[in-house]
């Protein structure tokens, strides 16, 4: 078996094919290789190649800017189209794939990788740890009452792709420089991937609707939203699926979503992927009735401790010393000393001592060391270490990725 770098289009469609076998769909077409390398860079797919030139496994990596506590955005792998072929499944191929794809993370200078997990057991033995929890909230339409004294503002109308193009982008702008787990999109990104729609991504909804909510002139919010049409007996039976709404003030967020659970011809509005601390539940009379459940969001690995660490900001002006283990990545093991806002190699007495994945689980602020500490993730070693590392690396919101790349 062999790991490399895709050289062709052939190859890279082959690489990519091999995680769409699961989804049982053919190979991607010319239209996706189009944009997708758009994005993307052909250098960054790995495959895995047997002795007949065959590909029976891939991974690639979208080069993305990351948004983290206190504002900076991070050069960050966004580890995607990851998978194995049924034929070849525990032979080490994935372990192979993720040693060869880290190491090139590394030599990139890029101190983050991330990815969304379809299954959440395999990534922790490479390091990764879930760094954050997405909502999905199911709001019938006789539910969708908000509390009394909630007030609305603005008007919605709905656009075209080309006006989106230039109204939705500063929106997601305003939200992502401030939001840990959101990331930079290029005008490619918003092009081909945002705004277009093509049919074998509808999943059996309708096309896409983008609703633009203006107040005093000015763009204020979006919805991009499906419908998928369904009648029964007693009439329209319609579920509206959110794919992804940002509102730039809490007047905006109010008004944009009284838009979507007013819709007619609807019976329930489904919104996915949504920040765990979303205002909905405490705009709604019932928010209970929202039917709110949780899964993992993002997984976020720590490629450079030093680097990552300093990256971000922090409260107050403590001093914690971690100490960290890293089987995967070895250069990452030992004690870290974070102080000033800069973490560096130390021989002082560790504080705290947990796995790679584990300081992952808290780097952006989705879980705290406590959390961590009570699930057994942890090991405080001097007295008050827990109670100091959540003062420390205390973030002012949840961390949200409001788009599975």
């Amino acid at each position: 078996m062999k790991i490399r770098t895709c050289t062709s289009a052939d190859e890279l469609r082959d690489a990519v094919g091999v995680i769409v076998h699961y989804f049982g769909r053919d190979k991607p077409d010319d239209d996706w290789l189009e944009r997708w390398l758009s994005v993307f860079e052909l250098e960054r797919m790995l495959a895995a190649f047997e002795e007949d030139g065959s590909i029976v496994g891939g991974t690639g990596a979208l080069g993305l800017r990351m948004t983290v506590p206190g504002g900076a955005q991070l050069p960050t792998a966004g580890v995607t189209v990851v998978g194995v072929l049924p034929t070849h499944r525990r032979r080490g191929v994935l372990r192979s794939m993720m040693r060869a794809q880290l190491d090139d993370v590394r030599a990139r200078g890029e101190p983050l990788a991330a990815l969304w997990a379809s299954e959440e057991t395999i990534y922790g033995r490479y390091g990764y740890g879930l760094a954050s929890l997405t909502a999905q909230l199911d709001v019938d339409k006789s539910f969708g009452a908000f509390r009394p004294g909630v007030e609305t503002v603005g008007r919605v109308r709905l656009v075209d792709f080309e006006t989106a193009a230039g109204l939705l982008p500063p929106l997601y702008d305003a939200v992502q420089r401030v939001t840990p787990g959101m990331y930079e999109r290029s005008e490619a990104w918003w092009r081909n991937r945002q705004l277009v729609d093509p049919e074998n991504f509808r999943f059996g909804g309708g096309p896409k609707n983008i609703a633009v909510l203006d107040v005093h002139g000015e763009p204020q919010a979006y919805a991009i939203y499906r419908l998928h049409v369904a009648f029964g007996d007693l009439g329209p039976e319609t579920t509206l699926r959110t794919l992804e709404v940002i509102a730039a003030t809490p007047a905006a967020t109010a008004s944009i979503w009284r838009y979507l659970l007013d819709v007619d011809w609807t019976k329930t509005v489904s919104a996915r992927l949504q920040p765990v601390d979303h205002p909905m539940l405490l705009l709604l009379a019932r928010p209970s009735l929202a039917r709110p459940t949780l899964s993992d969001g993002l997984w976020i690995r720590l490629v450079d401790v030093g680097a990552a660490l300093s990256g971000r900001t922090y409260v107050g002006d403590g001093t914690i010393v971690l100490e960290v283990r890293d089987a995967f990545c070895p250069w990452n093991e030992g004690r870290w000393r974070l102080e000033g806002g800069e973490a560096v190699k130390t021989d002082d007495e560790a504080n705290i001592a947990l796995d790679v994945s584990d300081l992952g689980s808290a780097y952006l602020g989705g879980f705290t060391f406590r959390e961590l500490q009570r699930a057994g993730r942890l090991e405080e070693l001097t007295e008050g270490a827990v109670y100091l590392a959540d003062a420390t690396f205390r973030t002012e919101g949840l961390p949200w990725c409001p788009e599975i790349f």
